[in-house]
């Protein structure tokens, strides 16, 4: 029904509208008795051999959300109902930021991806630990942490530790996003002695808590063998939970579109299926590279059964989807949980 009724509608209209819409109409939704019940029964897969225990946490079951959707924590409780394992919500900085200038948000119909130059749009970590307090304690929740646009680079750690301890309460795990190149002073948050600096900072916070968090660290599909064998030893050197490979791209080989729509859309990240072979293809490296030395949640292109089963084959250990439920709707995670099962 999504595909043949709804997805053709929302198609029609700017994608950050159809967005914000579809966040209040699920808001709407979900008020009417019964509605949360009928979802849970129409999408969820409750199965104990979903089950995935890592970082110390239980998944029921691993597909998960990723970051950018949710960005204000304002839907997770709803989302959960849609058969998610886990959310993850942000990326949350500090201050709230309005993000890049409209018109951001751009569909790839014909590749069936999006590009995206947000701009860690966001209302801010005071807003996000409002949210959070309505958790109901449905999903796992992840917490996306990132830096202001203003911060200055002297800065960057500090605008990171403000978001841990100010979150650390309220979400299961961490993800440090330094690979978003919607961001400025890219380069700086993909530098190896730079990353250490900031995830030994991060954990020196997590080792005065009572409850430590899990930190994972997202990292980009672009990275070449030399760049991943950094990120292997880095992960090695600071002990660091795990790796969310990936990010979206700055890489427009092999599009569908246009020349001249690429240009008229400019700069900004890129997700959905051109980035599907990518992702799998560091995932593999990192998980064969490594020996598995550590659990990675593969993200980027997964839009079947087959894409979410290559991630998992490749070394992953969960996976995420975010474009794909854009293109496929939410029996997708239905559809991937019992293809898992089937393999048993």
């Amino acid at each position: 029904m999504y595909k043949v009724f709804i997805r053709p509608v929302f198609f029609l209209f700017d994608p950050e509208k159809i967005h914000h819409f579809t966040f209040s109409l699920l808001k709407f939704l979900s008020k009417i008795p019964l509605v949360s019940p009928l979802f849970r029964s129409m999408y969820q897969v409750n199965d104990q051999r979903l089950e995935r225990k890592l970082f110390g946490l239980t998944f029921k079951n691993p597909v998960g959300l990723a970051a950018g959707f949710d960005k204000n924590a304002v839907l997770y409780n709803e989302l959960a109902d849609l058969g998610f394992g886990f959310v993850e919500i942000g990326t949350v900085t500090p201050k709230g930021q309005v993000g890049n200038p409209k018109k951001r948000l751009f569909r790839l119909k014909d590749d069936q991806g999006i590009i995206n130059r947000m701009g860690f749009n966001n209302e801010g970590l005071e807003a996000a630990i409002t949210q959070l307090k309505k958790n109901k304690g449905k999903v796992l929740i992840g917490g996306n942490i990132g830096k202001n646009t203003a911060t200055a680079p002297e800065n960057y750690t500090e605008d990171y530790l403000t978001c841990f301890e100010g979150l650390h309460p309220y979400v299961d795990y961490f993800v440090l996003n330094v690979s978003c190149p919607n961001v400025s002073s890219h380069a700086k948050l993909e530098d190896a002695d730079y990353l250490k600096e900031l995830i030994v900072a991060v954990q020196e916070i997590n080792n005065t808590k009572a409850s430590k968090k899990p930190i994972l660290l997202k990292i980009a599909p672009d990275l070449n063998h030399t760049q991943l064998d950094e990120i292997i030893t880095l992960v090695a050197d600071t002990g660091i939970d795990g790796v969310i490979a990936s990010n979206t791209s700055v890489d427009r080989t092999g599009l569908k579109a246009s020349a001249e729509m690429l240009e008229a859309i400019g700069n900004g990240g890129l997700s959905g299926q051109p980035i599907k072979d990518r992702s799998t293809a560091v995932i593999q490296y990192l998980a064969s590279k490594s020996n598995k030395a550590f659990p990675i949640i593969g993200v980027g292109g997964i839009h079947s059964e087959k894409d979410a089963l290559e991630k998992l084959e490749a070394g992953a250990d969960l996976v995420q989807v975010y474009t794909g439920f854009i293109y496929e709707g939410p029996r997708l995670i239905k559809r991937i949980n019992k293809a898992i099962l089937a393999q048993k």
